[in-house]
């Protein structure tokens, strides 16, 4: 940032640099050339009668002085009306001398005075109402000055010295100044970005203590009190899941000692895990999320400020950093979301068991592996319970495909038969298949047989190697146990 910020300095002390070399310069050229015009001009003044006398003499006595007390005189020269050269005078101190001279032309004055007034008799003295004398003129040659700039670019590369070492400690006081500003600023916003880096990575109490004011301390602040909520929250949630979880091992050991009773129980276990995952998916909404929206806000209105103040690249360094956090808690609130939607599918609730089927082929479908699905019945009665454990199968079930199948294609039907009063789902895929007389079933098929057992239903997995596998279940829609029925705690 430091950088950055000195790059506009450094432009600005370029430009002044080229610039106050052009001036001084610029100077010399406007001040010599003033100088050679008024020298040509007064030399041709005074420098009438010598040449109109051929008196050149004095005449170069005059110019001779003038040139060596004048170090910026290169040459002088004098020619007649015919352009001939009748005097020179060179400087013995000039170094050098201007590619062009300066020339003004030399006139004879001759003066007109009526020497009687009108009445004949001789002027006593002038009348403040007389005539003014006629005044007649002829050029009789020309001054030709030819200007040295050595002297004068000396004296003005001393001044340009001096103005470049002040120009260059001017430099060096904004690069020591930029420096100490852009650590004053990235520092707070690299320990912010470091503490949202550390809680997206699961480690949700850190440390920050708030080292400066403003928004930028506000968002210190924030950024703590979030740390500790969302360490609170997740040590609430890990001894809630984990009394949770000791109660649901309690419940399935003591249900191992009857099939009846088990049934009930899973049951019962099922649905708790359902609630527990909404209960989970609404803390983590209501609390986490609200927090990175609150994070998020922040940071957006640390970038609002940065728009509304003077540009530069500290303004710009800040606007980055707001940017960053904010596309960070974006992150850790999709990351959240995906999780909310894992623990408790808004969209069976939103679309139902037939749209959240369709909604979850679409999640899975790849290149390579192409889903079909099939309908029929008014799935909008059907009971919540009984949804979401339909749903809960067919989860696992295409789970099974996209992990151990290969198939390239697979073909999910849902069939609601209110006259039998059941709910079919069969998938078949085309995958590579398996013996089951032989294998021993996954975790994946245990869970579905156990979710099917429990609300009395059937499951048939139809297999054989290289051809495939079909799963067929039929789910009684009055299978749920009786509210009232007991169960083993």
């Amino acid at each position: 940032m430091a950088f950055i910020t000195m790059l506009p300095v450094v432009f600005l002390f370029t430009a002044f640099v080229w610039y106050s070399w052009y001036a001084h310069r610029a100077q010399v050229a406007e001040e010599l050339s003033e100088r050679g015009r008024i020298l040509a001009r007064a030399l041709a003044e005074t420098s009438e009668y010598n040449v109109i006398s051929g008196n050149l003499t004095d005449l170069r006595l005059t110019i001779n002085g003038l040139v060596q007390s004048d170090r910026s005189i290169f040459r002088v020269d004098v020619v007649d009306a015919a352009g001939k050269r009748a005097l020179r005078v060179t400087s013995e101190t000039a170094q050098d001398a201007e590619p062009h001279y300066y020339e003004a032309p030399i006139r004879k004055q001759v003066v007109w005075i009526n020497l009687f007034t009108d009445n004949g008799t001789p002027h006593v003295s002038a009348s403040s109402d007389a005539r003014p004398p006629t005044l007649t003129t002829e050029i009789v040659g020309a001054v030709q000055v030819r200007m040295s700039p050595s002297n004068m670019l000396d004296k003005q590369a001393r001044r340009f010295r001096i103005e470049l070492a002040m120009a260059a400690l001017a430099l060096v006081a904004s690069g020591v100044l930029a420096w100490v500003l852009a650590r004053s600023l990235t520092m707070p916003l690299k320990e912010a970005i470091g503490a949202l880096r550390a809680i997206r990575g699961g480690q949700y109490r850190v440390e920050l203590p708030v080292t400066t004011g403003g928004e930028v301390g506000e968002l210190q602040a924030s950024i703590g009190e979030m740390s500790v909520a969302l360490d609170q929250s997740t040590q609430d949630l890990e001894n809630k899941v984990a009394a949770r979880t000791r109660d649901l091992v309690e419940s399935r050991n003591e249900a191992l000692r009857a099939d009846a009773d088990k049934r009930k129980l899973i049951q019962k276990v099922n649905s708790i895990i359902e609630d527990e995952r909404k209960s989970i998916a609404v803390e983590i909404h209501d609390e986490l999320n609200a927090s990175l929206i609150a994070v998020r806000l922040e940071a957006q209105s640390i970038g609002m400020l940065a728009n509304k103040a003077q540009p530069g690249a500290e303004v710009e360094e800040i606007r980055n950093k707001a940017h960053a956090i904010t596309k960070l808690a974006l992150d850790l609130y999709a990351n959240g979301r995906r999780l909310v939607r894992r623990l408790r599918p808004e969209v069976l609730d939103m679309l139902g068991l037939h749209g959240a089927v369709e909604e979850m082929l679409r999640h899975y479908e790849s290149a390579a592996c192409r889903f079909s699905f099939h309908s029929d019945g008014d799935f909008s009665k059907l009971g919540n319970e009984l949804a979401i454990s339909a749903y809960r199968i067919v989860q696992e079930a295409l789970s099974n495909i996209m992990k151990h199948a290969g198939a390239t294609a697979a073909e999910v039907t849902l069939v609601l038969d209110a006259a039998g009063g059941l709910l079919r789902i069969e998938i078949e895929d085309n995958g590579q298949g398996f013996d089951p007389a032989s294998s021993s079933e996954g975790i994946g098929i245990i869970g579905m047989r156990e979710r099917v057992y429990a609300l009395r239903g059937t499951i048939a997995v139809r297999s054989a190697p290289g051809r495939g596998t079909t799963l067929a279940i039929a789910l009684p829609l009055d299978g749920l146990p009786p509210s009232g029925a007991s169960a083993v705690s």
